[in-house]
């Protein structure tokens, strides 16, 4: 690649470019001062309120509102670094044309795709992602698709033994109808120009979508399904001894671009089936684990500069990404040292309002991109294009890997079928062979953390590698968002888990993060970090002031009170500038209100029960686990999405903090108004907690509904509904008492 940045520097081609909106950043910057200026008015309100306490309950009070706004105030603070500096950029791959002008001047490219359970995570879903990155407008002799199966499931790799047979129809049939949708399933959705040719590769497409479907179903590969004596070898690995956490290696090269060809003659692309070895007394560092044995056996047998990491349902959605991806590696102004290139991840089949917040508008978009001001966005776990070198240390100081077959300078020899390779990969993907070694620690995927992208990103980072947010028009992956309620707070519980396993940590952003990055890029990745922080001020926030309520008790300045318009500002501002950038991005105002509705959920479920278990783990009482978020969905669950109403059909403790807190809002907010109408009108002292409680009662509708008035298998259930009552009785009963003193 020096050579080609080298050419690219001579000829002088503008191969990207980039844009910072100075108005919006002096705005932002403006707007920062001012409202910091009325976060310290109101440090000082809640000090003022502390020195003159008229009661021990107001006392407790006052701490936990200064409590939680310090909490919030930090979180702010640490928001600002994206706004401080946004960047916006543009890459012209046309002009790629002066510089690569034959198949060898392209790079290679190893995609790795993880997958882990056969019944989460569909195994067609999987081959229409590797299918389309197979199809990418890239020299398909340069192109090595990796599919690592930590499930170890014999049903994935029959999947992918019919998917190699399909590749060979699927990729000339792309190239000469200059077809953009390369996943197969969605271009068939999406394709309204029909033709014999068409027809015959949907009815391929959908035998060999039954056949998939039907070992699924049988939960084996039975006789009847394979074809000739290799694939009974390979698949009679899988005896009754075999399990998913305890088997041997399973190495099976599905498709060798210098043997295979397509039916019009082309290369087709490298295809690796990875199953590691798995050993019950061996730890196995989760996706991250994978991550690294897929390096490591990427390295003997390929060895590409550029590594491409996907879910298994994120699909490529724009043949032309890997050039995008070139505009930056190539440029000499960038890539020297540019660790990698990141794409937003987006969703497909998102509600029409995105009612569980799934598009990840702030996480995805909008901080990657304030991100990109500084040294670049972090990595986002899947869509991400990396230079090999970036996972061996620092861009000026190597760390060699203990192989020198490891070396990301290696330049393989053999064939990937020879035995020679095959050997040192089955030995690289030993669930022992990271003993006494540096994978995990300094090589490699970071482990320590649930959150491998987080911290790994981070890790590198303060190495000193930097990055791009590449977010082009057309989207460049798709992948499927969590369809029930549960899927989508879990998913958010274990993230929040894994950074808190950060935060606690000799590596904590506050201060190993600001040491090694500055300190807007350090207080960047504190905001993600702290995120279980939240459950604090979202939790009393949604309890006290309704609680004191129902005592008759004000813990708010009244409305003519100067100090009103301190709250007033403060609650204003920020939600006012949270739907300004909704709404500059091209959103709705329902979506943002969908947004912040899901952000106090998450607070009260994902966050809260993140904190309880990261608490006990640390204290060794319980263990942490990694559960795949399904992407099955049963077509009553797909019904109710589209008609945008809460899945809330599992029983779970997962409801029960926000459905009591509905309560209490909901009891809050009528006593508040029977409190008023009582004294004759006099709302003055009680008006913001009768907002508060508005508020929220108006973002529980959904809870409600599910609560009393919904009949289908969506509703909230019934022990969730009468547990809850239960508990808000028990803390009105609580508070009441406690307001005795």
């Amino acid at each position: 690649m020096d050579d080609i940045r080298a050419r690219a520097a001579a000829k002088a081609l503008p191969l990207n470019s980039q844009h910072i909106s100075r108005r919006a950043t002096v705005f932002n910057r403006f707007f920062a001062a001012i409202y910091g200026g009325a976060i310290l008015a109101l440090f000082y309100y809640h000090v003022a309120s502390l020195l003159k306490p008229t009661s021990l309950g107001s006392f407790f009070v006052s701490v936990s509102l200064f409590i939680s706004d310090i909490i919030l105030a930090f979180m702010w603070v640490n928001a600002q670094s994206f706004r401080m500096n946004p960047l916006h950029r543009r890459e012209y791959p046309g002009n790629l044309k002066e510089l690569l002008k034959k198949d060898s001047d392209f790079p290679a490219l190893d995609v790795f795709i993880c997958t882990a359970d056969p019944y989460k995570e569909p195994p067609i879903n999987v081959v229409n992602t590797a299918l389309s990155v197979m199809a990418y407008d890239y020299p398909t002799c340069k192109i090595s698709v990796y599919v690592s199966d930590d499930g170890g499931s014999a049903m994935t790799l029959f999947a992918f033994m019919e998917a190699a047979r399909f590749a060979a129809e699927w990729l000339p049939f792309c190239r000469e109808n200059d077809v953009v949708d390369r996943n197969p399933a969605a271009f068939f959705v999406s394709n309204k120009d029909w033709n014999t040719r068409t027809d015959k590769m949907k009815e391929m497409y959908e035998k060999m979508k039954i056949k998939v479907e039907n070992v699924l179903k049988k939960a084996k590969v039975g006789e009847e399904f394979m074809n000739g004596e290799e694939e009974r070898m390979i698949l009679g690995k899988w005896t009754n001894c075999f399990a998913p956490r305890h088997h041997p290696t399973i190495i099976h090269v599905l498709l060798e671009s210098s043997k295979n060809t397509d039916i019009a003659g082309e290369s087709l692309p490298n295809l690796i089936y990875v199953s590691r070895q798995k050993s019950e007394t061996s730890r196995h560092n989760f996706k991250a684990g994978a991550l690294n044995v897929l390096l490591r056996v990427s390295a003997t047998m390929t060895n590409a500069p550029i590594v491409l990491t996907l879910d298994c349902d994120t699909y490529s959605n724009d043949p032309q990404t890997p050039l995008r991806v070139l505009c930056y590696f190539m440029d000499p102004k960038v890539g020297s040292n540019c660790g990698y290139v990141q794409f937003p991840q987006r969703f497909r089949g998102i509600s029409k309002n995105d009612m569980y917040g799934s598009e990840y508008m702030r996480l995805f978009i909008f901080n990657p991109i304030g991100m990109d001001g500084l040294l670049g966005p972090g990595y986002l776990g899947t869509g991400c294009f990396f230079v090999r070198r970036t996972f061996f240390g620092g861009p000026s100081a190597l760390e060699p890997p203990e192989l020198p077959e490891l070396h990301p300078s290696h330049v393989v020899q053999n064939s990937i079928r020879s035995r020679q390779v095959l050997d040192l990969a089955h030995l690289v993907a030993r669930c022992d062979y990271e003993i006494n070694t540096k994978w995990g620690s300094k090589l490699g995927f970071r482990y320590g953390s649930l959150v491998e992208d987080y911290f790994t990103a981070y890790l590198q980072k303060s190495e000193g590698w930097k990055s791009v947010f590449c977010n082009p028009n057309r989207a460049a992956f798709y992948g499927d968002a969590p369809m029930n309620l549960l899927d989508a707070v879990n998913q958010v519980k274990r993230w929040a888990i894994g950074l808190l396993e950060v935060t606690f940590s000799k590596y904590s952003p506050i201060t190993f993060g600001v040491r090694s990055m500055g300190l807007l890029m350090g207080i960047s990745y504190c905001h993600n970090a702290f995120w279980a922080f939240l459950c604090i001020p979202v939790t009393v926030y949604a309890f006290l002031p309704q609680l004191a309520l129902l005592n008759g008790a004000s813990v708010f300045p009244r409305v003519w009170d100067p100090w009103f318009s301190v709250y007033a500002f403060l609650f204003l501002g920020a939600y006012g500038q949270d739907l300004l950038e909704f709404l500059q991005e091209g959103s709705t105002f329902q979506k943002w209100w969908n947004d912040q509705r899901i952000w106090s959920v998450r607070a009260l479920s994902s966050y809260f029960f993140a904190s309880i278990e990261f608490s006990l783990k640390s204290l060794g009482i319980s263990a942490l686990g990694f559960n795949v978020t399904s992407k099955v969905v049963d077509q009553d669950q797909s019904k109710r999405y589209d008609q945008e109403l809460f899945e809330f059909g599992t029983s779970s403790p997962m409801f029960l903090p926000m459905a009591t807190a509905a309560i209490v809002n909901l009891a809050g907010f009528a006593g508040g108004l029977i409190g008023i109408w009582r004294s004759g009108g006099a709302w003055e002292e009680v008006f913001v907690q009768i907002f508060l409680a508005g508020f929220t009662v108006v973002n529980c509708f959904p809870l409600y509904e599910a609560m009393a008035f919904r009949k289908d298998g969506g509703k909230l259930p019934c022990e969730i509904t009468f547990l809850s009552l239960f508990l808000a009785l028990l803390l009105c009963s609580f508070a009441a008492f406690f307001s005795s003193f």
